[in-house]
């Protein structure tokens, strides 16, 4: 399946760590197929000992700019107080637009292998704390900070509270936002939309994921996630770029579900 598009034809993001693998073998080479499928903007996955997939952010920089590929944001879960000012000059320097924390940073994630489920260790007082701390490095940078969601932030933890809620409520939009991943939110039986009706304007990324039948990630349109409903409130959520992922492709290949997505957004009405 290969399909060629043209440069106006181009149109929406790819979460990189949807071809993580392939990235991880020949990222150059990954990149044009990235661009080859359609989408014109990215996010990243990838960031060791000041480098972006191997590369120097200049180097990085400049090859994304022989694509026509722009750098949006960059997932940076490797980010603590210590060593924020270099990982925020370095995507800086790329050119990124926001820089997103994907899980609670400085160990504070936790993940049961056993039944698959994800949480918190420490107080979500604290998390809100090193948000507001990185936000303020990063806006004083020209960065936006947004916060990556998955299911158990969207559910009550053991004191009752519902960790995003805490969250919106106790941080400044000057410096804190979020990325809103519409599958995790799905996972956890919350309503997107009830979300950017209650904390407008907050949600200034998204995550484009769908579900199929059995709760397993799915291409975009392949799914049951009604992404039509939830994208006719882009403007309540302050929405201002989207990013499609998937986080396993079972029997497709990775390289196969993008172009497969890039269709589905485009029936679905993304732009």
């Amino acid at each position: 399946m290969s399909i060629t598009i043209n440069a106006q034809d181009k149109f929406g993001g790819l979460a990189l760590y949807t071809v993580r693998d392939n990235m991880g073998e020949d990222a150059k080479a990954t990149l044009k197929k990235v661009v080859d499928a359609g989408y014109a903007y990215i996010e990243t996955a990838d960031y060791k000992e000041g480098k972006f997939y191997g590369m120097e952010p200049q180097e990085f920089k400049s090859y994304l700019e022989t694509l026509g590929l722009q750098p949006i944001s960059a997932h940076m879960g490797g980010v603590t107080l210590k060593n924020a000012d270099q990982q925020i000059a370095d995507a800086k320097a790329v050119g990124f637009e926001y820089f997103t924390i994907p899980v609670p940073p400085m160990g504070m994630f936790t993940f049961n292998a056993e039944n698959r489920t994800m949480g918190m260790k420490g107080s979500l007082e604290d998390l809100a704390e090193i948000l507001t701390t990185l936000g303020k490095k990063c806006e004083a940078a020209g960065l936006k900070l947004l916060y990556h969601n998955h299911d158990f932030e969207f559910k009550n933890n053991e004191s009752g509270v519902k960790p995003i809620d805490y969250l919106l409520e106790n941080t400044d939009p000057k410096y804190v936002n979020f990325q809103m991943d519409l599958y995790w939110v799905t996972k956890a039986e919350a309503d997107p939309v009830a979300y950017f009706e209650k904390y407008p304007g907050r949600f200034k990324s998204w995550h484009v994921k769908d579900m199929d039948d059995e709760g397993k990630f799915a291409p975009v349109g392949e799914g049951h996630i009604d992404f039509k409903r939830i994208l006719q409130e882009k403007e309540t959520s302050g929405m201002v770029k989207y990013f499609v992922e998937q986080d396993m492709t079972w029997d497709k290949k990775p390289l196969e579900v993008i172009e497969i997505s890039h269709e589905g957004i485009k029936e679905i009405g993304f732009d």
